[in-house]
């Protein structure tokens, strides 16, 4: 208990310099400080993504959140920024509507600002805006272009329509049986090209992705998958060489009239290995790269996008080219990585909707190190050493934030909540 109430007020301290603080305002970061605003944050899911949310409204405008997932558990849990609120079938449609509904009657005289913090959450948000009150505020695309994209097979043919590069790909249906002719060699991806979907038919074997090494172990991925009940196409993909650090995440925010108004280049170091967690980013490091950001503008504004966006990006060393994974019609779960920058993303939604304001637009080049897991792993399992020395040279110079440890907001029952989970991290690395 001792070594733990030891790393407690470290870690405190830790932040504390890095962050400038002084000792004679230390209480205001201690005793939490609200301000009222016009405006009520509501989000939707209960892991890191909504929390870097909450904690974004919070910082930009001293707001405290609504949050509502399906369990009591995650980053939300205890948290001073966030009024966390479980509720298990939060996912139906008619329950859903309500909820945001009855915020909107609590706060009358306030704008309700709906966030959708999971894929599930934003269809139902997409499908179900024309039925908020009219105090509610949020910035989706419609229904049907949410589908077209999410659907990684409509997605790949907007890709090649945009001259946007993506791997070799091959949809199945279920019609196709066994006759499955690749012009790609093994090992493939296997994924659903309707994540949405796919994720309300669980079963034991249930991954986000699949590193299939032969055409046996591809049928049998396809059979488990379709006898769970999903009946959507799946995507068998070329697999695209390289380990984590070439994987890149471009985070970002576009107005009402479709113009780009925010570009964030991350360089991922590290992603997570668990099944249902596969490709989740672990470490992060912002980066910049004028071409490829532009690429992505050029293609959003083309297709008229609205809102928080999220691109999944691999580079290719075959043949030199940024392939485009999918798109998640959202902020991603790293998000946070653009608001520790120094580029709030809770400022854009509430500047644009809120207060009228034209919104300029920022391609990011601050780098901060964003680090989800101990830096103790960070350093051990990421390749080459000139990405450690980037690494240590930030977190020397006070630039590393993780979303979740926030000295806002880390009371002591927190902390240990925060410190279990951190530790979790040693045991999922020795399995992977």
């Amino acid at each position: 208990m001792f070594f733990v109430v030891f790393l407690y007020f470290a870690a405190l301290l830790l932040q504390i310099k890095h962050k400038g603080y002084n000792w004679t305002n230390l209480t205001l970061y201690i005793l939490m400080k609200y301000t009222e605003r016009q405006f009520v944050p509501l989000l939707f899911a209960g892991d890191i993504n909504s929390y870097s949310m909450a904690r974004a409204f919070y910082e930009a405008y001293g707001v405290k959140s609504i949050v509502y997932g399906k369990l009591y558990t995650g980053p939300n849990c205890n948290s001073k920024i966030s009024d966390y609120r479980a509720v298990e079938n939060i996912e139906e449609e008619n329950v859903f509507l309500e909820t945001v509904n009855k915020i909107a009657d609590e706060y009358k005289g306030k704008k309700v600002i709906v966030i959708p913090c999971g894929d599930s959450y934003v269809e139902l948000v997409c499908r179900l805006k024309d039925k908020f009150k009219s105090n509610v505020i949020t910035s989706v695309i419609d229904l049907v272009e949410f589908e077209k994209l999410t659907n990684k097979e409509s997605f790949y043919t907007l890709c090649k329509k945009y001259n946007l590069a993506y791997p070799k790909t091959f949809v199945y249906s279920k019609d196709i049986g066994d006759d499955i002719q690749l012009d790609f060699p093994y090992p493939v991806i296997v994924k659903p090209s309707n994540g949405v979907e796919y994720w309300k038919h669980p079963f034991d074997t249930q991954k986000k992705v699949y590193r299939v090494k032969n055409k046996k172990a591809l049928e049998n991925v396809i059979n488990d998958i379709y006898d769970a009940g999903y009946n959507d196409k799946l995507i068998i993909q070329d697999m695209v060489p390289g380990d984590d650090t070439y994987m890149y995440v471009l985070t970002g925010y576009s107005d009402r009239n479709g113009k780009v108004k925010l570009l964030s280049l991350g360089h991922v170091l590290r992603e997570e290995h668990t099944p249902h967690g596969l490709g989740n980013h672990s470490v992060i490091i912002n980066d910049v790269n004028v071409k490829l950001c532009e690429q992505a503008k050029e293609f959003l504004e083309s297709i008229k996008y609205k809102g928080y966006f999220n691109f999944d990006i691999k580079y290719d060393s075959r043949d030199g080219k940024y392939k485009f994974f999918e798109i998640n019609a959202r902020q991603g779960r790293s998000n946070y990585y653009v608001t520790g920058a120094g580029y709030n993303l809770a400022e854009y939604i509430v500047k644009e909707y809120v207060e009228g304001k034209e919104l300029k637009y920022s391609m990011v080049e601050n780098k901060i190190l964003w680090i989800v897991i101990p830096v103790i792993l960070a350093l051990i399992y990421i390749n080459p050493k000139e990405y450690k020395k980037e690494m240590l040279s930030l977190i020397l110079k006070g630039k590393m934030i993780n979303p979740v440890f926030n000295i806002h907001d880390m009371g002591f029952i927190r902390f240990l909540r925060f410190f279990k989970t951190h530790i979790s991290h040693f045991r999922k690395m020795r399995l992977e």
